[in-house]
């Protein structure tokens, strides 16, 4: 067994150093390579495995027992004993029982009574949006239903708001490995915990938030308070980051490619499929890692070791050529097809439904008002371990 597994190991290792900042700028050609490897490839520089076909990586997300949650979703041990009582690092049985919070709050049913707010929020944002002569797409568009909405409906005090967009943004680096990027991110994780525990304690959560739902059902004794700690952490570090990344490259590919922007302008019916496609291409959530519990064998001869720490790879699944054809164009009326984005199985994104709301609220509104999204400046890319986004997207709106 051993002759055989050094075998395998020369035929699926890389030397590619998967979280430099030439990767992270451009990270598809890259992913690329490690499928064309094989279903699974050994990264030596990180001592991890790597996952990123879309069989391979379906089956994965969805199979928690083979790869695990439990033991955290990220590629160190700090972050994984930080973040013990994260909804994203834990499994069935467990898991199951915090998710009944999250869902109940935000399945479709539960988001009706909001969704024409963020409708009407999101026809004013683009009515005011044209009158200004340039704008920032992350800041002006992006960033602009989590903070009048979102926020809302977690509840969160008037008087830590402002510090939520800060203190979420990129925060997600902590699950990266051992680099500087995850350690920069230890002191705000600091700060959140602080103001979790702050805003719990002095129990000013708004009533009717999830985060009031949630602080009370721990007071009731149904959950620790460290869970409640885990969920509202969850809700800063995940929640606004991932939507605005989302949102922001699909103005983003909009304005780069005008031909899909005239489909979805003179067929607004496409916004949802294209949001489905924006986030096929351009993964807020490009991957997050789980670790092996058992031998896994997989197809051409690979096999994951016991106790193997693995990246689970959304994003290049998701452009996987075995999966989509022509799988690097944006096509923004491409025929559905099941993509990753928002993981699958017992691991899917609880708060997708409320992402999508926001998004097809922004591109709806778009369709309607914006003849062009015209990019004025050079776009700065935000070089992250664990998400996609931009820092900043100068942009010109035409009625």
């Amino acid at each position: 067994m051993a002759s055989k597994y050094n075998t395998v190991m020369s035929k699926v290792t890389s030397n590619i150093d998967f979280f430099s900042d030439d990767v992270l700028k451009n990270p598809y050609p890259y992913l690329k390579e490690l499928r064309d490897l094989g279903p699974a490839c050994y990264l030596q520089k990180y001592d991890l495995w790597f996952i990123g076909r879309y069989k391979e990586t379906a089956n994965a997300i969805r199979d928690w027992r083979s790869f695990s949650s439990g033991s955290g979703c990220g590629m160190n041990p700090l972050i994984n004993d930080i973040w013990s009582e994260a909804l994203i690092c834990e499994d069935p049985p467990i898991h199951t029982e915090k998710r009944k919070l999250f869902d109940s709050r935000l399945n479709s049913e539960s988001l009706k009574p909001v969704a024409d707010v963020i409708d009407a929020r999101a026809d004013l944002m683009v009515e005011q949006l044209l009158k200004k002569q340039h704008i920032d797409i992350v800041k002006d568009i992006a960033e602009d239903l989590p903070i009048h909405i979102v926020m809302d409906l977690i509840g969160w005090p008037a008087d830590v708001r402002p510090y939520l967009i800060e203190l979420g943004a990129h925060s997600l680096n902590c699950l990266g490995p051992d680099n500087a990027r995850t350690h920069a991110t230890f002191p705000k994780l600091e700060k959140i915990a602080e103001l979790c525990r702050k805003v719990y304690d002095e129990n000013t959560l708004m009533p009717g938030g999830f985060g009031h739902t949630v602080a009370q059902a721990a007071r009731a004794g149904l959950m620790p308070e460290e869970a409640v700690f885990g969920l509202l952490a969850g809700y800063i570090v995940a929640a606004f980051d991932t939507t605005i990344a989302g949102i922001a490259s699909g103005c983003w590919l909009f304005a780069t490619h005008p031909q899909e922007w005239e489909k979805v302008r003179t067929n607004p019916a496409l916004v949802p499929s294209a949001f489905t496609e924006i986030l096929r291409l351009e993964t807020p959530i490009q991957h997050f890692a789980r670790l092996t519990t058992k031998a896994i064998e997989l197809e051409e001869g690979v096999v994951i070791p016991e106790n193997s720490r693995v990246i689970i790879s959304y994003a290049s699944a998701n452009r996987d050529e075995r999966q989509f054809q022509d799988a690097d164009k944006f096509l923004a009326d491409r025929s559905p097809r099941p993509t990753l984005s928002f993981s699958a199985g017992v691991h899917t994104c609880p708060g997708q439904g409320l992402a999508r709301l926001e998004a097809n609220a922004v591109f709806g509104a778009l369709a309607r008002k914006v003849k062009c999204i015209e990019l004025s400046g050079k776009e700065i890319r935000e070089l992250d371990n664990i998400t996609r986004g931009f820092e900043s997207i100068p942009a010109k709106l035409y009625a």
